[in-house]
């Protein structure tokens, strides 16, 4: 039976997470930020003229100087942002220091992937086959819809780290979301327009939009619970590897 040492960091703790993971934690911040910054910058310039024909959604702002902040106005008021920005701080933080622990940070680490993946999944499946896009929106579009959804579910599944995604996390990691819901809704009551025609209460008006936000609630705790399934599997998958490894 050979002796087994535990890999330790720079304080002298057991690092939960390899090498490997750590630089990935970076790419998946990386991604994140890149898609933010390329589409705030896209935003500020006004450089595409909007395509969108529904004066209740979002995008109807003068060009130039004088639409400047309706136009980041706008932009900050998709989930799409909110979602890749959770993920950016998230990732970094991570990144940073791999051992996090708290509470609180494994909500926001919960937070990331729930946002995320819901993110990915209504463009890819409601959005994406009316979205017209121009230039440099479909780098931004692939950075924030498709890589850094696709990257951050990867990263989790593959490299944690484990033990910050719990059941009893759910109802907190969607609080976030949902704070997102009440800002777009009392600002659009303002403005008279919306992010997305799921919450566009100008057109169907607030039943069908409770309805449809009660429908993404459900399907984000259903996320959430089956991340928490793939959590138990992979914790119970790299304990039998230690097992074995410590064993041989």
């Amino acid at each position: 039976m050979s002796t087994h040492t535990s890999r330790v960091n720079s304080s002298g703790k057991p690092a939960s997470v390899s090498p490997t993971g750590h630089h990935f934690f970076g790419l998946n911040a990386l991604a994140a930020w890149l898609g933010l910054a390329t589409a705030f910058v896209l935003s500020i310039l006004g450089v595409y003229p909007n395509t969108n024909l529904d004066p209740t959604l979002l995008g109807f702002n003068a060009d130039g100087a004088d639409g400047l902040i309706g136009r980041v106005s706008d932009s900050l008021s998709y989930f799409t942002h909110w979602s890749n920005l959770v993920v950016a701080i998230v990732m970094t933080m991570l990144w940073r220091n791999s051992n996090r622990t708290s509470k609180v940070f494994a909500v926001f680490r919960f937070d990331a992937l729930i946002m995320i993946t819901i993110t990915g999944l209504v463009y890819a499946l409601i959005l994406a086959p009316v979205d017209k896009l121009q230039g440099w929106q479909y780098v931004s579009n692939a950075l924030e819809h498709y890589l850094t959804p696709l990257l951050t579910i990867a990263v989790f599944i593959f490299f944690g780290p484990r033990g910050q995604v719990r059941l009893r996390l759910i109802p907190l990691a969607l609080i976030l979301p949902l704070i997102w819901v009440a800002v777009a809704l009392i600002r659009g009551s303002i403005i008279g327009a919306y992010p997305y025609g799921f919450i566009n209460v100008a057109t169907w008006g607030y039943g069908t939009v409770a309805i449809n936000l009660l429908g993404i609630v459900i399907f984000g705790s259903g996320l959430g619970a089956l991340y928490c399934g793939i959590e138990s599997w992979m914790t119970q998958r790299t304990k039998n590897v230690a097992t074995a490894t410590t064993t041989e």
